[in-house]
């Protein structure tokens, strides 16, 4: 039966409209969840995952005020968990995915862990790297902003509007 089905040819526009189940917004969405759990511990609500292989290696979110560390970030703490994982210190063969674009600080530590490609969410406006500009990355990292940028960037304003109410 499966034989027959491989033999079936489906219109361009509907497998252009196919979905990967393990493509950029399915860890984008994973991303997100993380990013759900900062909120719920009061901090900033920023998440990411890295993906080697088609496969969650890392899972990290905002940590600043349980841990009092102004470095604490999502990406921060992904690559560190990461490199635990590899057992190494270099992540060429790694995605990261993360709700919102990393700052200098975070974008200068991932350039040196020589990640593979990183996939943000919502454009910072404010202390984005691109601000500065993309040179700040590994010259080999691939980069796509703006993957599921609209939920990353919901979360984000409905966490600072409780914040100032």
């Amino acid at each position: 039966m499966m034989q027959g089905l491989s033999r079936l040819r489906f219109p361009a526009y509907l497998r252009a409209m196919a979905i990967e189940p393990h493509g950029d917004h399915y860890f984008m969405k994973q991303a997100l969840a993380e990013a759900e759990k900062a909120f719920r511990e009061d901090e900033v609500p920023v998440g990411a995952v890295v993906v080697a292989g088609g496969r969650i290696i890392a899972r990290a979110h905002n940590l600043t005020e349980r841990l009092t560390d102004v470095t604490a970030h999502a990406e921060m703490q992904a690559i560190t968990s990461a490199a635990d994982f590899l057992g190494g210190k270099y992540l060429p063969q790694c995605t990261l995915y993360v709700s919102l674009e990393p700052c200098v600080m975070c974008a200068g530590a991932l350039s040196w862990a020589q990640i593979g490609k990183v996939v943000f969410g919502a454009y910072d406006q404010k202390k984005g790297f691109s601000l500065i500009g993309n040179h700040l990355l590994h010259p080999k990292t691939k980069l796509q902003g703006g993957v599921m940028g609209d939920e990353s960037a919901d979360l984000l304003k409905r966490f600072f509007s409780e914040k100032r109410n």
